[in-house]
């Protein structure tokens, strides 16, 4: 008996990494897996059917189900038919995990227009259109039964956009909103049985060895703390039955940690019985900036 057995589940950006990983596992736990990649470049250009195409088959091949989906994530119609495709292919949905991306890393002051519209669409608006249909039908279907449907959506995020990074303002607003979005729409399908939560992964992929080159590197003889397989695991459990009860959660996942990553709150506070003015801003900065806080990040601070 798998975790995931007469489930149906969609994968984004399945074609390899991370995404590859957790299409594999949920097969493996019994799933039947639509691959959705449209197999461009890391930066996003081109289309390539071959890698989503590949991980099917692999999957077929060891006995399990699944079938390759090449729409464009961003498109609205695209999204419309990957879910149509899981509801047709196999009939229904029980998870979505929302994982394709791309890098276009640039400085804000050399950023163009294109890099910037590009990795925000592909990550925010990416994760949005395929979570807007999947809930919908999810959304039906509890209307006709009267009942919860049990479904969960499992998002990526990124230290990136929860820490910054810099070179990547784009993809560091886009990983931020995920994370945002993640906690909305939990409190919105709460009610109709469908968890949502976020996972921000710490793993070698095409994205991160362009930036980490052979730190990420695997080494014979150790554990491989940077293998996709730790994310997928992670994101597999959030997906699966065992996770009941655990939504709006951001997830931060390496081999060997896993943590709760929390967003912005209250760190300090400074207080008045009068109205703001500069003055009295200023004259609680003291308070609100204190070095002594260790919740503080040191950079909000300048050299006196």
């Amino acid at each position: 008996m798998g975790l995931f057995d007469d489930k149906v589940a969609i994968v984004t950006g399945a074609g390899r990494g991370i995404g590859r990983a957790e299409a594999r596992l949920l097969a493996s736990e019994g799933a039947a897996v639509v691959v959705n990649d449209l197999g461009g470049e890391a930066t996003g250009e081109g289309a390539d059917h071959r890698p989503a195409q590949q991980v099917a088959d692999e999957i077929v091949a060891t006995g399990g189900r699944a079938a390759a989906n090449f729409d464009d994530i961003t498109d609205w119609d695209g999204g419309q038919r990957l879910v149509g495709q899981a509801i047709d292919e196999f009939g229904g949905l029980d998870v979505l995990v929302n994982n394709a991306g791309i890098l276009r890393d640039r400085m804000s002051f050399n950023m163009d227009e294109a890099e910037w519209d590009a990795v925000v669409s592909v990550h925010m608006k990416g994760h949005f259109v395929t979570s807007r249909f999947a809930s919908a039908y999810w959304r039906q279907r509890s209307k006709e039964t009267g009942e919860p449907v049990g479904a969960a959506i499992v998002n990526t995020a990124s230290e990136s956009g929860l820490y910054g990074n810099a070179g990547q303002v784009n993809y560091a607003a886009a990983k931020a909103g995920i994370a945002s979005m993640t906690i909305v729409m939990a409190r919105e399908l709460e009610r109709i049985g469908v968890r949502v939560n976020a996972i921000a992964p710490v793993a070698r992929t095409r994205l991160t060895e362009a930036i980490a080159g052979d730190h990420m590197a695997a080494k014979e003889g150790e554990f491989d703390k940077f293998a996709p397989e730790n994310v997928a695991a992670a994101a597999c459990w959030l997906a699966s039955d065992l996770a009941a009860g655990v939504s709006g959660q951001v997830v931060k996942v390496q081999g060997g940690v896993v943590q709760i990553l929390q967003g912005w709150r209250p760190l300090t506070e400074g207080t008045s019985g009068d109205t703001w003015t500069i003055a009295s801003i200023d004259a609680s900065r003291d308070r609100l900036f204190s070095k002594s806080d260790p919740g503080v990040p040191p950079f909000l601070f300048t050299a006196d």
